[in-house]
């Protein structure tokens, strides 16, 4: 018998950077631009479509297409759609998509002229007081991404080492789906 070596995977470093965001409540979005140009949309669960649409995110990126596919290029891109008629609505009176990854899509909110956005950095640097530090900034100041709201939803961390993302809310450690069915 033949065994194949499967190696322990690599342990990251838990006291290495971190960049946190703000968590926007809203609805969990892509916009997919495949390699012709075409351009799509989906929800977290499904494709979107302006007939079978998701808070009006997929009739938005049709609108939207040639731009989306000019600013983006090829791939999933993925984002918060989010504002006016939208879980906290955040006082808006438009929705917002804004995109995830804000290290891949730095400088997006100029170069598309407003037309995407990223979340908000709240804080970057060292794993450490960092969490704790967001949340008091977030707590205190309320949304960056809509100033003047205050009811943010949380924060979400990206550990750059290992390459994760980790969410905190202000609602404790349940998601809002977990708290329905308890």
């Amino acid at each position: 018998m033949t065994f194949e070596f499967k190696p322990w995977p690599r342990t990251p470093r838990l006291f290495r950077g971190v960049t946190i965001t703000e968590k926007i409540d809203g609805t969990n979005c892509a916009v997919i631009v495949d390699e012709e140009g075409n351009v799509g949309a989906q929800s977290r669960n499904r494709i979107v479509t302006p007939a079978a649409d998701n808070y009006g995110f997929a009739a938005w990126v049709e609108a939207n297409a040639e731009p989306l596919a000019d600013f983006l290029g090829v791939g999933y891109h993925y984002g918060e759609w989010w504002g006016q008629g939208i879980q906290r609505k955040y006082g808006m009176d438009r929705k917002v998509f804004s995109l995830f990854n804000v290290g891949r899509y730095e400088g997006i909110e100029e170069l598309s002229s407003g037309l995407l956005r990223t979340v908000p950095i709240v804080s970057s640097g060292p794993f450490s007081d960092s969490v704790p530090s967001a949340m008091d900034i977030l707590r205190d100041s309320g949304s960056l991404a809509s100033p003047g709201f205050m009811n943010p939803e949380g924060i979400v961390v990206y550990h750059e080492d290992a390459r994760q993302v980790f969410k905190v809310t202000f609602g404790g450690d349940l998601g809002k789906w977990e708290q329905v069915a308890s």
